[in-house]
């Protein structure tokens, strides 16, 4: 009778009783009463398809669909139609892990290509299959460096970068022995004197840095390998995959391990997710990659074929010990970001970025221009920038925002950081600086 239930009373009961408890009310106990929820769901009865749909019509039409000027890590960039029209075809939507690999050529075809994009926009050797988001990303860079040091259990990190990665490193951390500290600033970029000073201590796995950095500000990371390399540690840097058709690359910088969010490559906001992390590393450190990687080579037929070239088996059987638990990938994100690449080509990933900084250095100077605005930091920055304000800095964000805006971040009681993409018209920058011009009059 209830076909999409998929475990009977005799499944339950053998599980419970592999767990050692007698019922499922056992199971949960620890759950404290105060939050257990005792009514009836808000449910409604069986519909129609017509019904489904107007249910959810109406639902869509409670949310406000704003101009957003906000940031933070996740942008609202174009996406060209034919991304979804592609990547919503049933051989994409609905495949998972190829784990008979040499038969899902379409799906190894289209990672190899997506490895070839993020190894040219980062400047690295090898890329891997793609992870779950650019901070699981860096969280897993961090235990690259932590495997590949043989005593050091150090790992610094600058203040500068996005808070919400710093947790998820915190997180992996703090059950792997490894030690987080932290690299100080100076006018909203890292302190690279502080930075040597740490690594003198000794005992650094590695250092992790990004760029553009969480305020926006473009920092200067010359000299960073050396000082690393040359206390044995591996230099990461963390970026948003679309800034580097522009920027300096972290192979250019010297860099070790490449690491971001993909999410910059055409893929939707969506209320946080799903996005993709990209993870480029130098050949050496290949073996200690999370996921796979796959290749390509000739049958005996001398046709192009693609093949899994490496998986870390450890990631499967030596479950706790191993390196990484990571061993599947966001799939689906990768290929939505390789056709945006190829759609794109070069020159439009390029010109998208462009635009992005051309636009945010025109809204800086407009409200700088309003004499109640000034620069947090008196740095080079991309996209992204923070100003401090004199006046209510809520009320002005609830001005822009009932004017459909979002105004952007707030970092502090008169700081905020505000992001400008391609999809944001000169129009709708002026319309930005009029309603806050009307604010002040």
């Amino acid at each position: 009778m209830y076909k999409y239930f998929p475990h009977t009373q005799e499944d339950i009961d053998t599980m419970l009783r592999k767990v050692g408890v007698d019922s499922l009310d056992d199971l949960y106990a620890e759950v404290p009463e105060s939050i257990r929820w005792k009514g009836d769901y808000d449910l409604p009865s069986a519909k129609s398809e017509l019904e489904i749909r107007q249910l959810f019509d109406n639902l869509c039409s409670k949310n406000r669909l704003m101009t957003v000027f906000a940031g933070a890590g996740v942008y609202d960039h174009y996406t060209p139609a034919i991304v979804p029209s592609i990547v919503e075809r049933s051989e994409f939507l609905t495949s998972y892990t190829p784990y008979q690999a040499e038969i899902s050529q379409g799906t190894l075809h289209y990672i190899f290509e997506y490895q070839s994009m993020m190894t040219e926009l980062t400047g690295m050797d090898i890329s891997n299959a793609s992870m779950y988001d650019g901070s699981t990303a860096t969280a897993e860079a961090v235990l690259m460096a932590k495997s590949s040091a043989k005593k050091a259990h150090r790992v610094l990190v600058s203040s500068a970068i996005d808070p919400k990665v710093l947790q998820v490193i915190r997180t992996y951390a703090r059950f792997q022995g490894i030690d987080i500290e932290l690299i100080g600033t100076v006018d909203g970029a890292t302190n690279k004197s502080d930075m040597e000073r740490l690594l003198a201590q000794g005992g650094v796995a590695g250092v992790v840095v990004q760029q553009p950095n969480y305020f926006g500000v473009i920092e200067d990371f010359t000299g960073y390998a050396d000082a690393v390399h040359a206390q044995k540690g591996l230099l990461i840097i963390n970026s948003v995959a679309l800034d580097l058709a522009v920027l300096k690359t972290p192979g250019e910088w010297g860099a070790d391990i490449a690491v971001g969010d993909g999410q910059s490559l055409g893929i939707p906001m969506s209320y946080g997710g799903p996005y993709v992390g990209y993870m480029c590393c130098r050949e050496k450190l290949m073996r200690k990659m999370p996921g796979r990687i796959v290749g390509m080579t000739r049958d005996n037929r001398g046709q192009r074929v693609f093949v899994l070239t490496l998986q870390a088996r450890e990631q499967h059987i030596r479950r706790q010990k191993a390196t990484s638990n990571i061993c599947s990938n966001q799939s689906l994100m990768a290929l939505w970001a390789t056709i945006y690449c190829s759609v794109m080509g070069k020159e439009g990933v390029k010109e998208a970025a462009l635009q992005s900084y051309a636009g945010a250095h025109y809204l800086a100077e407009q409200l700088i221009g309003t004499r109640q605005f000034r620069l947090t930091y008196d740095r080079p920055f991309f996209n992204e920038f923070c100003v401090d304000y004199d006046g209510d800095l809520d009320a002005l964000l609830e001005r822009l925002s009932a004017h459909g805006i979002l105004g952007g971040v707030r970092l502090g009681d008169h700081t905020l950081m505000i992001a400008v993409t391609e999809k944001r018209t000169r129009e709708e920058i002026d319309q930005y600086v009029a309603i806050i011009k009307e604010e002040l009059s």
